[in-house]
């Protein structure tokens, strides 16, 4: 057996006192270093410049809109072919885009958003090449831009004043629309159809009173009110109001809507529809009437909630003429404007999708609450 005497044990003590007391030191030394250059900077990235910088900066500040209507014009065409071409060769960018113009709420325009998903298509000779021969096709296309709608009755001078007489209704609207959870633009789909009709009907008294002030006509013979709702309908739609057995039952919530505050109800009804100042009460009847219809239908296994135009028809047909089936059809009456023939149905349905008024009367998610 090895045996290590005192003198050698002692050497390799201290060899390891010393090895430790280095290596302590050393590790000392490293980290106040480390500890100072940490402190001097060294170690920060700086960073670099982006490449598309300017680019960058230059969609940041992109200007919205354009001086002029050609200009305009000419910006929506350029913006078009682009989503195009995006919606051919990244659907999913497109579809984002889309989406988020929608909720956007104007703080973002389409022309920012497509100039900065082309950041990334710049060197893809394949979109590049679709774009460059899409404008060849545009511009080769040799037709003057047309200033009017494309929807021939929206053309009319009259037109441009129900539109205005329209928006002076709004507070009412959207309270009838709120207290039956009815979109606006359903009700106001209605009341297009009713004052065209009328308009058609009375064309003098319309160039009398409506061009130059402004407002609506309102009804007050056989039917009552800007809508031109019928005695008897309004009766029908109070009694449902408080039936919950019936099909057109519209819930609890809804029953007190249009209490009377009289004891005669047939003259507070009329009086209430014909008041020339406060089209209100029109305008909840109405909201009351597309509701119960598509609670009928509904209960008939049948959603007509995304229809405005089978809506738009039974509202103008009445109660009686609602028979829910698998197959409804756009119509109603017959209403001639500027040669033309139209349904009421289609009135609506033209105003609905058209884009007018949206600022005032927007689409909902869902049509009814």
């Amino acid at each position: 057996m090895l045996k290590i005497n005192l003198k050698d044990k002692k050497s390799i003590l201290k060899l390891i006192y010393n090895v430790a007391l280095y290596g302590f030191a050393l590790c000392g030394v490293l980290i106040i270093g480390a500890w100072g250059v940490y402190q001097l900077g060294f170690t920060n990235n700086s960073g670099a410049v982006d490449k598309n910088n300017r680019y960058l900066a230059d969609v940041s500040q992109m200007k919205v809109g354009a001086k002029n209507q050609v200009e305009l014009d000419k910006q929506m065409s350029e913006n078009y072919i682009k989503l195009a071409a995006i919606c051919k060769f990244y659907p999913k960018n497109a579809q984002l885009i889309l989406q988020g113009i929608s909720n956007s709420n104007g703080n973002v325009n389409l022309s920012q958003m497509l100039a900065a998903t082309e950041i990334a298509l710049k060197d893809n000779e394949e979109y590049q090449d679709f774009i460059t021969r899409s404008r060849q096709l545009v511009a080769s296309v040799n037709v003057k831009a047309n200033p009017n709608s494309a929807i021939e009755w929206m053309n009319i001078p009259e037109w441009e004043a129900l539109k205005v007489a329209i928006i002076k209704d709004k507070k009412l609207i959207d309270s009838a629309a709120r207290v039956t959870g009815v979109e606006p633009r359903l009700i106001v789909g209605c009341l297009i159809g009713e004052q065209i009709r009328l308009f058609n009907s009375k064309r003098e008294m319309y160039k009398k009173y409506l061009g130059p002030v402004k407002v609506l006509s309102v009804q007050s013979q056989f039917s009552f009110g800007v809508n031109g709702i019928k005695d008897f309908t309004a009766e029908w739609v109070e009694r449902n109001l408080k039936n919950d057995t019936s099909v057109y039952y519209m819930g609890k919530q809804y029953e007190h809507i249009l209490d009377f505050r009289t004891a005669d109800h047939q003259t507070e009804r009329i009086n209430r529809l014909v008041d020339y100042q406060n089209h209100y009460y029109s305008y909840v009847y109405t909201g009351c009437i597309l509701h119960q219809t598509k609670k009928q239908w509904e209960r008939a296994k049948y959603d007509i909630s995304n229809r405005p135009e089978i809506l738009f028809t039974l509202f103008n047909v009445g109660f009686p003429q609602s028979n829910p089936g698998p197959n409804p059809e756009c119509g109603g009456s017959h209403i001639t404007v500027a040669d033309k023939v139209y349904t009421f149905g289609a009135i609506g349905f033209d105003f609905y999708y058209s884009g007018e008024l949206a600022k005032e009367f927007p689409y909902w998610e869902k049509r009814f609450r």
